[in-house]
């Protein structure tokens, strides 16, 4: 259940106060004594709070072979309910009182978001703090759930983005859990029905306190929201498992991921490379965020050229984002003819190869640089904004203040950051390269 952004509710709110830091508010952390960590934000919303859990738990937890999906299945099972607010009446009691509730699962974290009146927001914590600690379902209700997750990948199975997907992190990856997509593989999903007993596991396992952090973004008395965030979360118990994902060896030649589709649509290209983790210790996710608007984005040469002026392809989307472990950086390519295939990629490896000779546009770079870093206190405009955007970085990174290091991080990035990236990165021994072919019978489109 994917929340993008655009969906998210709109809200008439005043401008926040501005600040010297790089975002326009400093955001107040408390960590209890089990390890929750509770970060808020006062915001001038008149009567409406944000208020987002992170689990940082996503597909990279699920290092049993056999085992893939669960942390986007746990995503579902959580609104099953519990003892107290069973399934039904935890839902209507939540949207009689005006909440509006989602969910969604990454590489690295399963969010939980809800939003809505204050007035309320006793109840709401007295809830959300029920369902993480006494989550209940029946194994028949666990059945029905993993069946309708198996629609849910069929479903997406009829979209080319998720083969793509698959074929790319398959032939990328060999021994890290990055190499399934956030749903699993689909012989474990099928399965699945069958892990009753192992949900129960990996519930106790990454379910805890220390994996958990709140955000409440709004209009709320910082002093009574922590009582209450004392009361009914300080009893909560138990430490996120030692678990490791394993490490990918180095990769020392090029792979090809190939897909063929045999329904009309476009053919696409795609080129990867493993990329360092994102970290608050190190600038290589933001040096990787500029870079690819650099290569890649509606500004530079190559969009340009491919796109407008030649008309060769009808989109470059950029694959830069921050993860906990090493990655991919990339480029896929909406091709509007196979025939252009070659001359496409050409283009591309002529734009990196320029970059690598050192041969960087200096202004360019400042002006990208400090778009992304404006961009972001300026997207920070309402309570739901801001929690998801602080949430999401703190669940990857791993800090509460994850977001401002980003931008200060963003601040910093110069041309040679991007040469350097660019030599260690785009090389070709590291490269995986996607080739989806169209071929619709009786010929192709």
């Amino acid at each position: 259940m994917p929340v993008l952004l655009a969906l998210l509710p709109a809200l008439v709110l005043a401008a926040p106060k501005a600040h010297n830091g790089p975002l326009p508010f400093t955001p107040a952390t408390t960590v209890l004594k089990n390890g929750l960590t509770v970060v808020r934000v006062p915001f001038d919303s008149k009567g409406l709070v944000a208020y987002y859990t992170v689990v940082r738990v996503g597909s990279r937890n699920e290092v049993e072979p056999g085992h893939t999906g669960f942390a986007h299945f746990f995503e579902h099972m959580m609104f099953r309910g519990t003892a107290r607010f069973p399934e039904g009446a935890r839902g209507s009691l939540l949207g009689k009182l005006g909440f509006v509730e989602n969910a969604f699962t990454s590489d690295d974290v399963t969010m939980y978001t809800i939003s809505g009146p204050s007035q309320a927001l006793e109840t709401l914590v007295d809830v959300e703090a029920d369902r993480f600690q006494h989550l209940e379902y029946s194994e028949p209700a666990f059945q029905t759930e993993a069946k309708a997750v198996l629609g849910e990948y069929n479903k997406n199975a009829a979209n080319p983005a998720l083969k793509i997907e698959e074929a790319v992190l398959g032939a990328a990856f060999k021994a890290h859990t990055y190499r399934h997509t956030t749903l699993g593989f689909y012989d474990d999903i099928v399965a699945m029905p069958s892990r009753y007993e192992y949900s129960k596991e990996f519930f106790k396992r990454w379910y805890t306190p220390d994996d958990c952090l709140i955000f409440v973004v709004g209009d709320f008395d910082d002093k009574q929201l922590m009582a209450l965030v004392e009361k009914h979360y300080g009893g909560w118990k138990g430490k996120a498992a030692a678990l490791k994902a394993p490490e990918e060896p180095k990769q020392t030649s090029l792979r090809t991921a190939s897909v063929t589709w045999t329904s009309p649509t476009l053919p696409r290209l795609g080129l990867f490379w493993h990329s360092p983790a994102s970290s608050t210790r190190s600038s290589e996710g933001a040096v990787a965020t500029v870079l690819g608007e650099y290569l890649f984005g509606k500004t530079s040469p190559l969009y340009k050229q491919v796109v407008l002026e030649q008309q060769l392809a009808e989109h470059l989307a950029i694959n830069a984002d921050d993860h906990r472990d090493p990655n991919l950086f990339g480029v896929e390519v909406r091709l509007k003819d196979e025939a252009r295939r070659g001359a496409v990629n050409a283009m591309i490896e002529k734009s990196i190869d320029t970059l690598v000779k050192g041969e960087v546009d200096e202004k360019r770079v400042a002006a990208i640089r400090d778009h992304l870093a404006f961009s972001v206190p300026m997207e920070l405009d309402t309570p739901d904004h801001i929690a998801l955007r602080l949430a999401f970085a703190a669940g990857v990174l791993g800090a509460p203040d994850a977001l401002a290091t980003q931008v200060k991080q963003l601040e910093k990035v110069t041309g040679k950051d991007l040469v350097a990236y660019a030599k260690k990165v785009l090389i070709e021994s590291n490269q995986t390269l996607l080739v989806f072919t169209v071929e619709v019978k009786g010929g192709r489109p």
